[in-house]
C-alpha cells in the first residue's frame, strides 16, 4: 500500500528510541521528511545514525529539547515551524505504590505526558488547518483504559490524553486534519527490555521466564501473550499518519495484543 507520504514532513517526539524511533523509522521509510527529537545531542546523534543505517537516503534530522518543559516545546517549535504530521510519543512511566507517590510526581508525569502533546499540537494545528492536511496521533497506551494499580500517575495520563485527543479531533471536524491516539499494550522498548533484563538477573532467570510469567499474573487478559515489538506499534502509527487513513479521526486504536477485554 501506498501511504502517500512522500511529500510530508514529520515530527515525532521522544524518538531517540522504542516506540518513537520505530515510528520515525516507519515513516522514513514511507519517504516521509522525518524529525527526530529528544533531551541530549548524544541520543539524538545516535538514533540518527542508526536510522540512516536502516533507511538509505532516509531523510532525516533531529532536534535536541526537552519537551516535558514549556521552554523546551517552545525552542522546538523555534525550530522546526511547521510540520504535516506530528506523533506526540514522549512519555515516561514508573512504578510506585499510590500512597508514595508525592504531589511533584502527578505534576510531572502530567507534564510530560500530557501537556507536551497538547502544547505541540497547539501549535503546529493552525498550519494544518490552513492546509487542510494533516496529522496528529497521541500515543497513548492500554493502561489509559485498564488502569495498572502499578502506577496509577500513568494511567491518569494515558487516559487524558485519550480526551484530548477525541476533543481535539471534533473541534477539527469537516477537515483533512485527522486526530487520533494509538494505544500500545505490552511492548519491547528499551525501558521495558531493560526492566525485564534487570529483574531475570536478580531472580537468576532467563528474560523468556519473565516474559511468560508476567503474561501469566500481570496481564493473563493478553491474547497475544507476549510482548508487542515496537515496530508492530510503528506500523499502526504510520498508517493512521497516512493518506489512505484519511476516514480514521477521534479514534482510539489499540494495539494492545488483545489485553483490553472489549470488542469495541
Amino acid at each position: 500500500m501506498d501511504l502517500q507520504l512522500g511529500a510530508r514532513r514529520a515530527l515525532v517526539t521522544g524518538s531517540t528510541a522504542g516506540i518513537g524511533l520505530a515510528a520515525a523509522r516507519a515513516l522514513a521509510r514511507e519517504g516521509a521528511r522525518v524529525t527526530l527529537n529528544g533531551r541530549t545531542l548524544a541520543r539524538v546523534d545516535g538514533a540518527l545514525a542508526g536510522l540512516r543505517a536502516d533507511v538509505p537516503g532516509a531523510q532525516v534530522d533531529g532536534i535536541v529539547a526537552d519537551l516535558g518543559t514549556a521552554a523546551g516545546c517552545a525552542a522546538l517549535v523555534e525550530a522546526l515551524p511547521d510540520v504535516d504530521i506530528l506523533v506526540n510519543n514522549l512519555g515516561i512511566f514508573e512504578p510506585k505504590p499510590f500512597e508514595d507517590i508525592p504531589d511533584a510526581d502527578w505534576l510531572r508525569f502530567f507534564e510530560v505526558n500530557v501537556l507536551s502533546g497538547i502544547r505541540m499540537a497547539r501549535h503546529y494545528v493552525g498550519g494544518m488547518r490552513k492546509r487542510n492536511w494533516g496529522r496528529i496521533v497521541f500515543v497513548s497506551s492500554e493502561s489509559g483504559l485498564q488502569i495498572p494499580a502499578e502506577m496509577i500517575h500513568y494511567g491518569m495520563t494515558k487516559t487524558a490524553q485519550l480526551a484530548v485527543a477525541r476533543g481535539l479531533a471534533e473541534t477539527l471536524a469537516g477537515t483533512g486534519v485527522t486526530v487520533n491516539s494509538v494505544l500500545p499494550g505490552p511492548t519491547a522498548s528499551e525501558g521495558v527490555g531493560g526492566f525485564v533484563a534487570d529483574l531475570a538477573k536478580t531472580r537468576g532467570v532467563d528474560a523468556a521466564t519473565v516474559e511468560r510469567e508476567f503474561f501469566a499474573t500481570a496481564r493473563p487478559s493478553s491474547v497475544l501473550q507476549r510482548f508487542a515489538t515496537t515496530d508492530e506499534v510503528a506500523a499502526m502509527i504510520a498508517y493512521v499518519c497516512s493518506g489512505p487513513a484519511a476516514a480514521t479521526t477521534g479514534a482510539a486504536l489499540r494495539v494492545d495484543g488483545g489485553v483490553v477485554r472489549s470488542i469495541a
